[in-house]
């Protein structure tokens, strides 16, 4: 090389040398309902089997215990509540083990045994924590007609109960 030539250009001699580019990222899922395509949701059948399941558990759960806060008095009594420990087990129990086993497992015991699981209706992923609470009190609507929240999943094409249009929720096919 003489005095005052530039050497010759290479990759890593020149900082202005553009970086090379990387592969873009795959697309990502869809995030609408088209992203449930091809799942089965549970009907109605399944589901209320789920509810019996998920009523014969917490009924095993709680009944020794009413019986040891009131005795023979549960099977006459003439009121809707008896106590503090009958509105705890009869009321709040119920509402905890069911809100906390959606948002843990996405499904009450019931449901796991019919292989079903609550999913957000527009994403298919998991439900927020205030929705989820929100469908435990919707089942209130659901039932207060006669019901007919719960039959409505005889007849939606998502099989979906007014409980379950009211805070976007779906019960599908667990996938694995």
């Amino acid at each position: 090389m003489q005095p005052g030539e530039e050497p010759p250009f290479t990759a890593s001699a020149s900082p202005a040398a553009p970086a090379p580019e990387r592969a873009s990222a795959p697309p990502a899922p869809p995030r609408g309902p088209e992203s449930l395509e091809g799942v089965e949701y549970v009907g109605f059948g399944r589901r209320l089997a789920a509810v019996v399941i998920d009523m014969l558990i917490l009924g095993i759960a709680t009944f020794p215990l009413l019986y040891a806060a009131y005795g023979a008095e549960i099977f006459a009594a003439d009121r809707m509540l008896l106590g503090p420990v009958d509105f705890a087990l009869s009321y709040i129990l119920p509402a905890v083990y069911t809100v906390a086993f959606w948002s843990y497992r996405r499904a009450t015991p019931g449901k796991m045994a019919i292989s079903a699981i609550v999913v957000d209706a527009r994403t298919g992923g998991r439900v927020p924590l205030a929705r989820l609470v929100g469908r435990y009190f919707a089942y209130v609507i659901s039932l207060v007609p006669l019901g007919l929240g719960f039959l409505w999943i005889i007849v939606d094409k998502r099989k979906q109960g007014w409980h379950d249009k009211i805070v976007r929720t779906v019960v599908i096919e667990e996938p694995f």
